[in-house]
């Protein structure tokens, strides 16, 4: 199974936002993190960020958005308006998990569904065969630069099980402490899409971050 790679542009240099997406080129995603300040301790960036980066980024480049923000289903319209791709939802952030779901997919945009650390896999369940990507978050969300929950490998392989189960073509995505280290764990373990912000946006630039996933994916296939 191809790995996709999605860079998370919340650990970009925000000065250099159109050179940052720049180099990322050849990821298959663009991933935008908004926060709110509620459902996460931190607040990010939103609407005019995601319209900018949708704007920077190349023709076909897939525009990931992460909404870590409560009652999401407020805001699926001007997120898919300001060019979003796919938006992801936190099952913990609505008591209306199939509504969200709904409304993304009658905008014409693909439905995520994430699930934190410290929350069942059961609350998946539901929603499973409506998904079109799984994200499994392996830290607790709100701040880059976290270190990874080893234990996210167990819940990555538990959730491949399920959708290899139903026959479901949904991508199954991790996020958070993403490194060329746990890349190819992660990969084996099932996972289709990599999120990753500190270990690509590094010193010595997004392009030789990203390179670094690549040969530890590729180092994986031989």
């Amino acid at each position: 199974m191809s790995v996709k790679l999605a860079p998370s542009i919340l650990a970009c240099d925000f000065t250099r936002l159109g050179e940052e997406i720049a180099a990322i080129a050849s990821a298959e995603y663009v991933h935008v993190d908004v926060m709110d300040g509620l459902f996460v301790p931190n607040i990010s960036f939103g609407l005019p960020i995601l319209a900018a980066t949708k704007r920077a980024a190349k023709a076909g480049q897939f525009i990931d958005v992460h909404l870590m923000i409560e009652r999401p289903e407020r805001y699926l319209a001007d997120f898919a308006a300001a060019g979003a791709d796919g938006l992801t939802v936190h099952v913990e952030a609505t008591p209306h998990l199939h509504r969200a779901v709904q409304m993304t997919k009658a905008l014409g945009k693909r439905a995520g569904v994430v699930v934190n650390p410290g929350t069942s896999l059961e609350t998946l369940r539901p929603v499973l065969s409506d998904m079109d990507l799984v994200l499994i978050m392996s830290v607790n969300p709100g701040f880059g630069g976290q270190a990874f929950l080893p234990e996210a490998l167990g819940r990555v392989r538990t959730v491949r099980g399920w959708l290899d189960e139903i026959g479901s073509a949904a991508e199954l995505q991790v996020d958070g402490g993403v490194t060329a280290e746990n890349a190819q764990a992660l990969a084996d373990a099932g996972a289709s899409v990599l999120v990753a912000g500190s270990s690509v946006f590094g010193a010595d630039g997004a392009a030789a971050g990203l390179s670094r996933l690549r040969t530890a994916l590729t180092e994986r296939a031989i």
